[in-house]
């Protein structure tokens, strides 16, 4: 927690002939790293008292544009810790990803391959493909999709794949067909379209989402507003791996700084970090 505190400067002795200085401004507040948005509200309220600032016109966006500009900085200094942190293990045979010693790195798919089926996903999407004997026809094939639960196989045979889906599905947007006689190919379309599954089949062994490698022309398909979302999920989520503050909290940070920078007679000289 930083206490951040305004000190009163006395002479001891002050000359007659003197006039005294005007006194600044007294700013006392506490700051808690779990609740910045309340010491925000008190350096709002500070600046509303002693300054013109937010009634000006373009207030709003002057101050987006400081925290973008200083978001940007602080990314783009931590992006390059990051990368000084990776060197000296490159080479090595470690994979400095790698959180869980019980997780599978993912294919070049983002899913995994075993030897009755294979699955690979989108943020959007799964695609599960089975091979089958070459010549198999559709009428042949007996494949069930439900909200969560998914079986494929041949009629007259051990299902291939029986059991509960990692993640809910959309069964009105999936579809099944045959690809070159020989597979079955089945597209599930995801609920929940942030997030990247574990595994197909609950229970089966599940990946590493840390090692997920979108392909970016997916991420640009997605419309803008998604995209966003998707990017700062991603962003937030190696923060979080790496000990390290997320989006949200780096903007808060960014907007406190800038109303630092903007008092320049508030005194920060005594404030401490506990």
């Amino acid at each position: 927690m930083a206490i951040i505190s305004e000190v009163k400067d006395e002479a001891a002795n002050p000359s007659p002939s003197s006039s005294p200085s005007p006194k600044p401004p007294l700013f006392n507040a506490s700051l808690d790293s779990s609740n910045t948005v309340a010491f925000l509200e008190k350096v709002f309220d500070f600046i509303a008292d002693e300054t013109g600032f937010l009634g000006e016109e373009n207030v709003e966006r002057e101050v987006a544009a400081i925290v973008r500009v200083a978001k940007d900085k602080y990314c783009k200094k931590k992006a390059k810790e990051e990368e000084k942190k990776k060197k000296p293990r490159e080479g090595d045979g470690t994979d400095n990803k790698q959180t869980n010693p019980m997780l599978r790195v993912p294919n070049k798919g983002n899913g995994l391959d075993f030897e009755r089926y294979s699955w690979t996903q989108s943020i959007q999407e799964v695609t599960v493909i089975v091979p089958v004997p070459p010549g198999t026809r559709s009428k042949l094939v007996d494949c069930e999709m439900r909200k969560s639960y998914l079986k494929v196989g041949l009629k007259g045979h051990p299902p291939v794949i029986d059991g509960y889906l990692f993640q809910v599905i959309k069964p009105d947007d999936c579809y099944w067909s045959m690809e070159d006689n020989d597979s079955i190919s089945i597209v599930l379309s995801k609920q929940n379209q942030l997030e990247w599954w574990k595994c197909l089949i609950k229970g089966e062994p599940e990946i590493d989402t840390q090692k997920v490698e979108p392909e970016s022309s997916r991420i640009s398909d997605l419309d803008p507003e998604t995209r966003r979302t998707v990017e700062k999920l991603m962003f937030d989520r190696r923060q979080k791996a790496m000990g390290l503050p997320t989006s949200d909290e780096i903007e808060k940070q960014a907007m406190l700084k800038q109303f630092m920078s903007m008092n320049p007679n508030m005194n920060f000289s005594n404030a401490k970090m506990m």
